[in-house]
């Protein structure tokens, strides 16, 4: 047969698809929105800091402004509220936007009054107000991207995304610092406040997303429909275990670039040019390429391809190790020698590389994300997935100091590479390595056996317990890893911070018991939406519904 629905679709030239991704307002609308996305995060990690350091504040008590951090970590918690409730005025994830922005700008503002002699509490309670707005932003930014964007427009839109966020980042960061300083903090509060009326103005110019279908009606709808629409899938637990994995060798090895550069008798100079603008510029450019490639060589050969590069491309830190010496600058006396130009070239240019491959590799994970979100519970199951990756990253983090003091660095760097191994493999069960596209939309199961309710919160509440106790034993395995390498020599305090930890007295102690608070209870969601999605609900035995 010759009919018309017999003929290939066209393919689109690479130009043609810029020209269209460019001249998207939808795309437009993600990469600005992002650009806001990232303001607050500058200014509540980056510039708040700074300017309690400048004003005088201990150091300890500025060190616990990183528990500002907790509502970015825990943000699916209240992500459901966002996927079933609408203030109204603009469609649900708009009007949760502008809602978001007229909170940021309010707090934003109030800072202001604390410029010149701040109240640390006071500043505190604004810093986590700012935060909990901030990753309520996030949510629905999020949420709208994966409702508007075309599958066409996705790896253009994760690049410009990630371009605009670090931006503002810098922006709300390392330049309100310098600003602060010469022109007055208030100056700098004020504007960075007032940035949220324009920002507010693009919300109300961006396009509405279409309708979704069957979007939940009930807040049990928004908060368990999207786990059981995660697990109903065959191999739900091998991407979420993916999601874990595909960056652990990569987040391993670059846990410590700074004290690396810093042992190897880099000058602080050195290390700032390498880490904050060589390697931004890089890991933007690779962001762009490794997202844009992504359209045109597709899902699965992108992650494949970016995976092996991002495994491999932080090598060139053993070049360092064995060019420069390790003494006397291993107990971080930086400038107590003088590196060679060779040296610094092949630092700079292994800085670059490493930041290029973990660029590329974010773009295409970047799009794995947005492609594996249901619309209907975009704002949940996003939050959901970025928080699953997230975890990858914190986790990379404590073992790579004793790593590294154990075996040497450039034994630490090539474990790094047998550490990516595992997500490459749990990539090759959804993605074969000569796949184009990943295997995503995998047919549902089947249901098995019916189990009834009283059994499915029986199993659920103990899965939550599992998890609470899991949370808390690694909570405390790395506050007592933290005291050993704090106090070399002693014996391990595991004991000691597990009782600390369970006899809160502090405010920051309290803060600490939240983590695994939430990690209980996600658990026992989770347990509960994979049994209800594997095996289906059954009426009680009696009979009731």
């Amino acid at each position: 047969m010759s009919s018309g629905s017999d003929e290939k679709p066209r393919r689109v030239g690479t130009l043609e698809s810029l020209r269209a991704a460019l001249a998207s307002r939808r795309l437009g609308a993600v990469a600005i929105q992002s650009f806001a996305s990232g303001l607050p995060l500058g200014l509540v990690w980056i510039a708040l800091p700074a300017w309690l350091t400048y004003r005088g504040v201990d150091i300890k008590t500025v060190g616990l402004f990183s528990l500002s951090q907790a509502p970015w970590t825990f943000k699916f918690l209240w992500a459901p509220l966002m996927d079933r409730f609408s203030p109204g005025f603009l469609g649900r994830k708009r009007s949760w936007m502008i809602v978001s922005q007229l909170f940021l700008l309010a707090g934003i503002a109030f800072l202001a009054t604390q410029s010149s002699a701040p109240r640390v509490g006071l500043v505190a309670a604004i810093a986590i107000f700012i935060a909990f707005w901030s990753a309520s932003q996030d949510i629905a930014i999020d949420g709208y991207a994966v409702e508007v964007l075309r599958p066409e427009e996705m790896g253009m839109a994760v690049g410009a995304r990630v371009a605009l966020y670090r931006a503002a980042v810098l922006l709300a960061g390392a330049v309100a610092i310098t600003v602060g300083q010469r022109m007055g903090w208030t100056f700098v509060f004020v504007t960075l406040a007032l940035l949220y009326l324009p920002l507010a103005g693009a919300v109300v110019w961006s396009p509405e997303p279409p309708p979704v279908s069957k979007p939940p009606r009930t807040l049990r709808d928004a908060v368990f429909e999207p786990l059981i629409g995660i697990f109903r899938k065959s191999r739900a637990l091998e991407i979420i275990a993916f999601l874990l994995l595909y960056k652990f060798g990569e987040n391993l090895a670059t846990a410590l670039t700074r004290p690396f550069l810093i042992q190897k008798c880099f000058s602080p100079e050195d290390v700032g040019l390498a880490t904050a603008t060589i390697g931004l510029i890089a890991i933007i450019g690779g962001t762009f390429f490794g997202a844009w490639t992504t359209d045109r060589v597709g899902l699965g050969r992108a992650l494949w391809i970016f995976g092996i590069t991002q495994a491999v491309g932080f090598l060139g830190y053993i070049v360092v190790d064995r060019m420069t010496p390790g003494v006397p600058c291993a107990g971080g006396a930086a400038g107590a020698i003088s590196q060679a130009m060779a040296s610094r070239l092949v630092m700079y240019g292994s800085v670059g590389v490493e930041n290029l491959c973990q660029g590329m590799a974010n773009g295409a994970f970047g799009v794995l994300l947005l492609r594996l979100t249901q619309k209907q519970f975009s704002a949940t199951q996003y939050a959901l997935f970025s928080s699953v990756f997230a975890l990858g990253r914190t986790l990379a983090g404590p073992p790579a100091g004793f790593l590294v003091d154990a075996i040497g660095w450039t034994p630490f760097f090539l474990v790094s590479v047998g550490a990516s191994v595992p997500g490459l493999f749990l990539l090759s069960r959804f993605a074969p390595i000569d796949a184009r596209e990943a295997d995503l939309d995998v047919e549902d199961l089947e249901p098995g056996r019916p189990v009834t309710r009283g059994r499915l919160a029986a199993w659920s509440a103990l899965a939550g317990v599992i998890g609470w106790l899991g949370a808390v034993s690694i909570s405390s395995l790395l506050a007592a890893l933290k005291q050993m390498r704090a106090h070399p020599g002693s014996r391990f305090p595991f004991a000691a911070e597990l009782a600390r930890l369970l006899s809160a007295h502090t405010t920051s102690d309290w803060l600490r018991l939240i983590g695994p608070a939430a990690v209980g209870l996600v658990v026992a969601l989770a347990a509960a939406a994979l049994i209800a999605a594997r095996r289906g609900v059954a009426a009680e035995p009696d009979g009731s519904r």
